[in-house]
């Protein structure tokens, strides 16, 4: 699976990097993420409980970020499980850049998927990753607007390298709770459980 994409932000550069320091806000961000926990330097495990349909399943992933450069860009390898659903690992590349008084944050991800998941024609994978990574810039979208009085920008702002449309995820587990070590909170680890969240959503809707 190849997918690339970017999104305007309503916030400057250094804003967008810092503002996602609140553990919350990846509550807010990712449906059904019920575990954030460094376990080493830029190293977390995560943990997602996600109902699609009648289907409920659990995903466990790991993420190591590579190649961090605040407030420009840093680099992530992941990996995770979704049972009998099926696996996914790949890495992806995050990309803030001064855009007037806003932002562009750009994404590529390139990923590996087996099981149930691997059964999907390609379109229908490409298009359901697509769907969910434009369903989490929307609610960091949000999010920022709320917290520094910035309008949103629109959907028409947004582009990716698919068209394919799938249902929306759910909303969060109530009672899902981070773990954090440290003061590794930052924008990285969130948009890294973003993108693991991305490949958990194509696991788990096998």
């Amino acid at each position: 699976m190849d997918m690339q994409g970017s999104r305007e932000l309503s916030v400057s550069q250094k804003t967008a990097w810092e503002a996602l320091n609140d553990p919350a806000v990846l509550m807010a961000c990712i449906p059904g993420c019920t575990k954030v926990e460094a376990t080493g330097d830029n190293t977390f495990d995560m943990a997602m409980a996600l109902k699609i349909g009648p289907v409920s399943a659990k995903f466990t992933g790991v993420i190591k970020l590579e190649d961090v450069d605040p407030p420009n860009a840093y680099t992530l390898q992941f990996e995770g499980q979704g049972g009998p659903a099926g696996f996914g690992k790949g890495s992806s590349h995050v990309k803030l850049t001064p855009q007037g008084s806003g932002c562009l944050l750009s994404y590529t991800v390139h990923a590996t998927v087996g099981g149930k998941v691997a059964q999907l024609g390609q379109r229908l994978i490409d298009g359901v990753a697509s769907k969910m990574a434009d369903d989490f810039f929307k609610r960091m979208d949000n999010h920022l607007a709320e917290q520094h009085g910035a309008a949103a920008p629109d959907a028409s702002s947004a582009t990716s390298a698919s068209t394919e449309t799938s249902k929306a995820p759910q909303a969060k587990p109530e009672g899902a709770a981070v773990e954090t070590a440290g003061a590794s909170k930052s924008i990285n680890w969130m948009l890294g459980v973003a993108v693991v969240g991305i490949v958990a959503y194509l696991l788990l809707s096998a």
